[in-house]
């Protein structure tokens, strides 16, 4: 990271991660060239994210040549006028990590991911969960990312005084 002072902790990163409400996941197609999108993620522990797709298409593809993957989310962007010197900024709060996906086949774990997600992003909704299994598990892929070093996190932050909030500076 070029300005250490913008570094954040990985479990700040990680609430960044949960907040967005969708991750960017990149990875390299077969042909090698780049291919990222944005996905909605469920993490059930600090180094476990899912999500769920259809049963073939590119990004099984891709990851089946290669299962590293890059993860990046981004919160509280917004532009802002530089309070000391009127310049063109933006304040953010982001997050990366690196991981390894694979293929979910176990149908416990298929079921116990799809449940996270829609936890996360419809849980008033889980009086129809079991329903919707029996209706598309067969039809539903579920990849698993596991982290393999440590989320990553930066944030540009101004204070209500116009200072920039370097790292570990909470308000």
């Amino acid at each position: 990271m070029r300005k250490e002072s913008r570094a954040m902790s990985a479990e700040w990163a990680q609430q960044v991660m949960d907040k967005a409400p969708y991750v960017t996941v990149s990875m390299v197609l077969p042909d090698g060239s780049p291919y990222g999108l944005p996905l909605t993620l469920a993490r059930t522990d600090a180094k476990t994210y899912y999500f769920h797709c259809a049963t073939e298409g590119t990004k099984l593809d891709a990851l089946k040549a290669n299962p590293k993957v890059c993860l990046s989310a981004v919160t509280r962007c917004r532009p802002v006028v530089g309070p000391k010197d009127g310049s063109f900024t933006l304040e953010f709060h982001s997050a990366m990590g690196f991981g390894v996906a694979e293929i979910i086949e176990d149908e416990m774990e298929k079921t116990e991911a799809l449940r996270a997600i829609c936890q996360r992003f419809l849980p008033q909704n889980m009086g129809n969960f079991d329903a919707a299994i029996q209706r598309s598990l067969g039809r539903t892929a579920v990849v698993k990312i596991t982290l393999t070093q440590p989320l990553e996190g930066k944030r540009k932050q101004y204070d209500a005084h116009g200072e920039e909030m370097k790292w570990g500076r909470m308000e």
